[in-house]
């Protein structure tokens, strides 16, 4: 499978909802849909030249990944992860992801790799002009092309999900404005990959994902508010006598 473009056709009428179902993700990664954003059938429709129902059908794909929830009475959103919801991806990414950068580095050929280096340098030209919601996205997509690497597509499939759920967790709970991959660890991990370093591979990974839970603030509040006023931090005044 190859990298998703920016630049991606528009299905005919009647066509796959797959297009739409990555049009969705791509916009998610690089935050243009940020969580609570509805999506609308009919506008959904009018924009990709497709039915209604070929939209239902990609909102619905979605809906089953977690992506997108829908609301009785109100319609699809674009989902918003609790603080809990983050914890488990960061915890699936942590078990997961170490076994796909070591199956990478037993199967990746020569092309997978050329894949993988041209997909950094694409990252270090977003890094260095200050493009930051593309680098979300293509750090994203790192993930996603490691497991395209690794030759499993069940791997491929468990990564698109849980990147757009990291996405839509690090616009809600990162610490900062920077990106929560740091800049080199893709490096490091690419550079065990072509040495056929399994264990380098999978502990680099696995400090990596560490690395980006700490970029995000994940701890739940002590107490939470009793009301409206606890929450604002206003002290509500006396009621008048009358």
């Amino acid at each position: 499978m190859d990298q998703v473009t920016t630049h991606m056709p528009t299905p005919a009428r009647g066509h796959s909802e797959a297009p739409i179902r990555a049009r969705i993700l791509q916009a998610i990664f690089e935050r243009r849909l940020p969580p609570g954003e509805k999506l609308t059938e009919d506008r959904l429709a009018e924009l990709f030249g497709v039915s209604r129902t070929v939209v239902r059908q990609a909102l619905s794909r979605l809906a089953q990944d977690g992506i997108v929830e829908h609301l009785p009475n109100r319609g699809a959103f674009v989902a918003a992860p609790s603080r809990a919801d983050a914890r488990h991806v960061l915890e699936a990414r942590a078990v997961v992801e170490p076994e796909v950068a070591g199956a990478a580095a037993c199967s990746c050929d020569a092309h997978g790799l050329a894949r993988l280096r041209g997909h950094i340098e694409t990252e270090n030209r977003a890094r260095s002009s200050g493009e930051r919601g593309t680098l979300v996205r293509l750090t994203g997509e790192f993930h996603v092309l490691l497991a395209e690497s690794a030759g499993n597509p069940v791997f491929v499939r468990l990564l698109t999900e849980l990147q757009a759920l990291s996405s839509l967790s690090i616009l809600l709970y990162a610490r900062g404005e920077e990106s929560a991959c740091p800049p080199d660890e893709h490096e490091g991990i690419v550079a065990a990959i072509e040495r056929g370093d399994v264990e380098t591979a999978q502990r680099l990974m696995r400090e990596h994902i560490a690395h980006v839970a700490q970029e995000m603030d994940l701890s739940e509040p002590v107490e939470r508010p009793t009301g409206l006023a606890q929450a604002l931090g206003i002290t509500p005044r006396a009621p008048r006598r009358r």
